[in-house]
């Protein structure tokens, strides 16, 4: 599979700057044959840590984050933990979850749908919350509204469900995407919608720039067109480039960016990028609340919404017996039913609590401790020489987050299966992710599945394919991968102690 070719010989040092043609020891510099054929002694953790801080003199500014993780993430050490699923939901400090308490134990919220004092207190911090978000992202607020979901997903169908899709209308997605975005494409054929995708190529799973620009340019341009893609992959880390929103406005194209998996560990700045849609999850970003997320819109555009049914507290009026009904303005028209008033004053608490830290710090830190991680586990080698780890994307730290796609392989190059890892990873104490990660795109490219393949195994399924029966018809090649991630409570002891357990697969 030429991603496997590719990661079984590129490497990156333990900066993760600078990519080389051999693998590296445990400290970071070029391994001899020797090493190779019998991985070299792991350095102690001290020995390790103190390599790496040499090597990477800027992590010394993420200090803070040490702090933070024995007092605030004391837990994690208390109970044995290595999390790392950062992509998979964000950890919350615990004074985040202490100053909400207080705030719940000192005020009365009642339901913000109508104007007695407690439901004007809550009304009070729901505002108070859009206008964190808006602050936060630097969202102008005279061009941008934040309408609170269940979460990202949740975001993602208001557009799809209500975007005016309809024939000679297209949507354009790339190949990766989280399924939330996938699942548009319904909407839009039921509509009568073209759906094209654009894809993507190995071995950094990376997408195809040229094809891309021949889809933004060849557009209908008098039709409705929505161009959706990830600033972040949640499969790979790949981070997309912010030039196609400008680039897709030029041709007419409405614009709609997945930012859950960016967010967390990077500044989106609407101010200077301007995507019509961003779809978001809170407890991505800073851990709690859970059940919140958010469609921040861009007015001009959110004005072309037109939902397909209406709820409680969308509208101004509704009557039976006249048989009509008309919408609130702007974000409220999108909120079905009754918010979560209890739940919306922790979100301004934690993106506070990111703005304390700072999110380039928390960048700085994710970025030196990926590329010292995928350094140490591209090096490691079975005594016959065959890699023990192949990753999917890149393995460099530029235009990628803290998420790493893997496998690993045995002696004679063949997949363990990613359900046992995880089984002996939670043995370990080891919190990771495997399978396809609701990014099926991304995953069939890196897992070197072909459509005729896929197809064979849709063939007498029309109504329900179990997972598997899936795994039979495709048993001779991996039905998923091995997922880690990184984040603002990570520290070099968890990478370390990773790299410890992915040595175990050595032989």
């Amino acid at each position: 599979m030429e991603t496997t070719q590719r990661d079984a010989t590129a490497i990156v040092n333990a900066d993760g700057l600078k990519e080389r043609e051999e693998p590296l020891s445990a400290y970071g510099g070029t391994a001899s044959i020797q090493e190779r054929m019998s991985p070299p002694r792991l350095p102690s953790l001290a020995e390790a840590e103190a390599a790496f801080r040499r090597s990477a003199p800027d992590f010394e500014t993420t200090a803070t984050l040490d702090t933070l993780r024995a007092s605030d993430f004391a837990r994690l050490d208390r109970a044995g933990h290595v999390y790392l699923d950062y992509t998979g939901g964000g950890l919350y400090g615990e004074s985040q979850v202490q100053e909400h308490m207080r705030l719940l134990l000192s005020t009365v919220f009642g339901n913000p749908h109508s104007i007695n004092p407690t439901s004007l207190t809550s009304t009070h911090f729901v505002e108070q919350a859009r206008a964190a978000v808006l602050d936060y992202f630097c969202a102008p607020a005279d061009d941008y509204a934040v309408i609170f979901t269940a979460n990202a997903s949740g975001a993602l169908k208001l557009v799809g469900e209500s975007y005016p899709f309809g024939p000679g209308s297209t949507f354009l997605l790339t190949f990766d995407n989280h399924n939330s975005v996938n699942g548009i494409r319904e909407f839009a054929r039921a509509r009568g919608a073209k759906v094209q995708y654009a894809p993507m190529l190995l071995p950094d799973l990376r997408v195809e720039a040229g094809k891309l620009t021949a889809y933004l340019v060849n557009g209908l341009p008098d039709a409705h067109k929505l161009f959706a893609y990830p600033a972040q992959s949640n499969f790979s880390g790949v981070q997309h480039s912010f030039e196609w929103i400008e680039m897709a406005h030029r041709h007419g194209w409405d614009v709609l960016l997945d930012a859950a998996a960016f967010a967390p560990t990077n500044h989106l700045d609407l101010g200077r990028w301007r995507p019509d849609f961003v779809s978001l999850s809170f407890y991505k970003m800073f851990g709690y609340p859970t059940g919140i997320g958010c469609l921040i819109a861009r007015k001009a555009p959110l004005a072309k919404l037109r939902r397909p049914w209406f709820a409680g507290g969308t509208i101004t009026v509704a009557s039976v017996q006249g048989d009509r009904f008309y919408f609130q303005e702007s974000a409220e028209a999108f909120e079905d039913g009754t918010l979560n008033y209890l739940g919306l004053p922790a979100i301004e608490i934690g993106l506070r609590y990111l703005q304390r830290i700072g999110v380039e710090t928390i960048h700085t830190r994710v970025t030196r401790l990926t590329g010292w991680l995928l350094g140490e586990l591209l090096a490691l080698r079975h005594a016959n020489g065959a890699s023990v780890v192949h990753i999917y994307g890149p393995v460099g730290t530029e235009a990628r987050g803290g998420t790493i796609a893997l496998n690993f392989y045995d002696e004679n190059g063949h997949f363990i299966d990613h359900r046992l890892v995880e089984r002996q990873a939670s043995d370990a104490g080891i919190s990771l992710r495997t399978g396809c990660f609701c990014n099926p795109g991304a995953s069939e490219l890196a897992l070197d599945y072909t459509a005729d393949e896929l197809n064979s195994c849709f063939v007498g399924h029309d109504a329900r394919l179990s997972l598997d029966e899936f795994r039979r018809c495709i048993d001779d090649k991996s039905t998923g991968a091995v997922r880690v991630s990184v984040g603002l409570a990570t520290t070099f002891a968890d990478v370390y102690h990773f790299v410890e357990f992915a040595r175990t697969f050595s032989r």
